[in-house]
């Protein structure tokens, strides 16, 4: 059974993932949606090199998608939701051999986001419910 991939969606409607991949040149694109399809496919079976789990306690649960093309490099990230759900956050290209702390707070904010707003829309308080 394959995997469910969402990209995460801000509150104002913005997808920044979206934005991000509209962003990269055509076969670059490519790519990048042919590593995500193999996420669909293989969910948690796919391993280095397409997919890493990032270290450190502050990004636990955040895992990215590397994707080589040509001499660009890119990170897709991404986290696990309830059941066989990826949950795309934030993408950006690859500069230097550290990964920016910059992007990966981006990511964080966002995962911890979408973790928030989707606690509240299942609580009955937030539907007007007792």
């Amino acid at each position: 059974m394959k995997w469910t991939v969402e990209f995460y969606k801000k509150e104002n409607k913005e997808i920044p993932i979206k934005e991000f991949l509209n962003s990269l040149p055509e076969k670059h694109r490519a790519k990048a949606y042919w590593t995500i399809e193999l996420l669909k496919d293989y969910g948690t079976t796919l391993r280095e090199p397409y997919t890493k789990s990032l270290s450190g306690d502050q990004y636990k649960g955040l895992w990215e998608l590397r994707i080589k093309f040509a001499s660009d490099i890119s990170r897709i990230f991404y986290f696990i939701h309830v059941g066989k759900t990826f949950i795309i956050l934030h993408g950006f290209i690859k500069k230097t051999n550290e990964t920016p702390k910059k992007e990966l707070e981006i990511a964080r904010n966002y995962m911890e986001d979408y973790l928030r707003r989707c606690k509240e829309w299942k609580n009955p308080l937030y539907h007007g419910k007792k």
